[in-house]
């Protein structure tokens, strides 16, 4: 079977730590490659050989934010098609619309909780290569996840 690649920037060791361990537990084929802005969230895309199935972002880092790494993002030929999931502590609903309108597949709230954390995580994952539209749909009810589709 082959690796499953998931691209994570979040300045939050600890958050990138659970996230990471939550990915473990889910599935021993998906590596998690971190990085603590967006800036080198982009230079590790770009340097990378194979395209991460998802790219989580942050809104809220130092140097180059989730919000600037989303629009360079949906601005390069080689990079606009990876689905974006905008990761935050905020649900606030500008917040929510501003991802939408740029171009974010999703909206997740981070839960404090790992095991919600792993739930979520776990039903992204789990259709990566399918396309995971269909299955979130049924998880618009989550607290946590606020579709763009």
């Amino acid at each position: 079977m082959s690796k499953k690649i998931i691209l994570l920037a979040d300045d939050d060791q600890d958050d990138a730590e659970m996230f990471c361990e939550a990915l473990a537990d889910i599935d021993e084929n998906i590596v998690c490659h971190c990085a603590e802005n967006g800036d080198k969230a982009l230079k590790m895309l770009k340097n990378q050989d194979k395209i991460p199935s998802v790219v989580f972002l942050d809104l809220n880092m130092p140097i180059m934010n989730g919000w600037e790494c989303l629009k360079q993002l949906k601005s390069e030929e080689n990079f606009k098609d990876i689905p974006v999931i905008m990761i935050s502590t905020s649900s606030h609903k500008n917040d929510m619309e501003a991802a939408g309108n740029l171009g974010a597949f999703c909206y997740f709230v981070k839960p404090n909780n790992f095991n919600d954390l792993k739930q979520v995580l776990g039903l992204i994952t789990s259709n990566l290569e399918n396309g995971f539209k269909e299955p979130l749909l049924n998880l618009e009810k989550n607290k946590y996840l606020h579709l763009f589709l």
